[in-house]
């Protein structure tokens, strides 16, 4: 019997190509990027150097840049002692190059090479992160932002990505290795950390120029702090959220669920400087400053930029329901569920196997197959979060209209691939399945994916 990695090694490239056709290769451009996962250090202290996993040896990694239309090509190298992947979140990708170990491909080995080469025919914020035991390895560093550009950025001033995280670091700031695998992150609400950085640096300071527009791309990396952000602005001016362009949403503050984005658009006019906060724990912190300067050439007609959805939900009298009842961690209400075809009980799955979570009480892994669907087929992902945890759900692949609760003052349908459920929230995810594959299912709280909470769906 042919295995999966065998079949992943045989199956005709060509073969994906056509039949994905919302993603064949159109233009003759193809932007090339070189891309290395290296054990390196980093200063988070000016007196101690943290030992870092980093693509480039750059925290974050190295911003990639595209044009809608464009193929990206990124010949990549793994430096590290340990095999790695790498997860293009948020594009509609072509299933053998989405980056999932065993699922989409064979993990790459210590000093292997491995060539993505995909389309981007969706403009908007995105980012790359590894995802073998991603867990450690996006903790130690192995992400950076990917940003994909189409007209309208051209009208723009400034554009500014906003990469976030939250480093657990030790009394010599150094990655808190100790604590890697502690059953309490992965059965409460993951890996919190205590040292919050802005595209790796500490309240750092950018520059945006007057009577101009700036547009900021906020993206949340890490591996289960919910990030809540505000500014010294009356307003802020959502524009896109998960990559996908909203009707402009005025709000007092946002939200950030681990692998979200939400793009902001800022009015310089009578600015002098803006600061945005870190709101979601006890003592706000500063996490970053714009100041305003005088421009040097005459500014851009701001009154020339316009964002729009034009977004359309699909019709779901045929669609196809999946049910999703999502157990376990602390204080929950799982006793039982299936490890590999065997039931056990949660203490032996917790103490023995350190799995602490399931669908449908199922205990999940990069081979639960969660349903399969039709090709173009309407699905709704009906999801109970029937835990006392909050989980930020997301698919592969795909983005899914979600009846936002996310946002005060607002409960329509936004285009998401990302979306966090509050504890005891049910949700229907929903999406036409045209990009042919298997896609994973799974929180992004990682600790959460790695202990149960993963799965795929395979469209056929």
């Amino acid at each position: 019997m042919t295995s999966r990695r065998q079949f992943l090694k045989i199956l005709p490239y060509s073969f994906l190509l056509t039949a994905c056709k919302p993603l064949v290769f159109d233009t003759k451009k193809v932007v090339k990027y070189e891309l290395a996962a290296n054990k390196s250090t980093f200063n988070f202290n000016e007196k101690f150097k943290a030992n870092l996993f980093l693509y480039n040896n750059a925290n974050p990694g190295p911003l990639l840049k595209a044009n809608v239309g464009d193929i990206l090509k990124i010949d990549f190298k793994n430096n590290l002692d340990q095999p790695t992947s790498i997860h293009w979140h948020g594009i509609k990708n072509i299933n053998k190059m989405d980056g999932v170990p065993y699922l989409t491909q064979d993990p790459v080995q210590p000093g292997e090479t491995f060539s993505y080469e995909f389309p981007v025919n969706q403009s908007g914020t995105y980012w790359y992160h590894a995802h073998f035991e991603s867990w450690e390895q996006v903790a130690k560093g192995l992400y950076g932002p990917l940003v994909v550009y189409d007209k309208t950025d051209d009208l723009i001033e400034d554009d500014i990505v906003i990469l976030a995280d939250d480093w657990r670091l030790n009394k010599n700031y150094q990655i808190d290795e100790k604590s890697f695998g502690s059953l309490m992150d992965w059965s409460h609400a993951g890996r919190i950390g205590n040292w919050l950085t802005i595209n790796g640096k500490k309240s750092p300071q950018y520059s945006i120029k007057e009577n101009s527009i700036a547009r900021l791309r906020f993206i949340n990396a890490s591996n289960a702090r919910v990030l809540k952000f505000g500014s010294s602005l009356k307003n802020n001016n959502i524009i896109t959220i998960d990559g996908v362009a909203v009707k402009s949403m005025l709000v007092e503050d946002f939200t950030l669920a681990p692998g979200q984005r939400i793009d902001l658009l800022i009015n310089t006019a009578d600015l002098l400087k803006v600061d945005f906060f870190e709101i979601s724990h006890t003592k706000q912190l500063k996490a970053f400053t714009l100041n305003v300067t005088k421009a040097d050439n005459k500014t851009k007609n701001i009154t020339n930029i316009k964002f729009k959805s034009n977004l359309i939900l699909p019709k779901i009298d045929n669609a196809k329901t999946i049910d999703i009842r999502m157990q376990g961690g602390a204080m929950g209400n799982l006793s039982k569920a299936n490890l590999d075809g065997v039931e056990k009980d949660f203490r032996t799955l917790a103490t023995e196997d350190k799995k602490l979570w399931a669908f449908n009480k199922e205990i999940g892994s990069y081979e639960y197959l969660l349903a399969t669907v039709k090709l173009n087929q309407v699905v709704i992902l009906d999801v109970w979060n029937d835990t006392r945890w909050p989980h930020s759900m997301h698919l592969h692949g795909n983005h899914f209209f979600v009846k936002s609760k996310e946002f005060k003052e607002n409960n329509d349908y936004i285009l998401r691939d990302t979306y966090l459920m509050q504890a005891g929230e049910k949700a229907k995810l929903i999406f036409v399945a045209d990009n042919p594959g298997k896609w994973l299912f799974h929180c992004h709280m990682l600790e959460h994916a790695a202990s149960g909470m993963v799965s795929y769906i395979d469209v056929v």
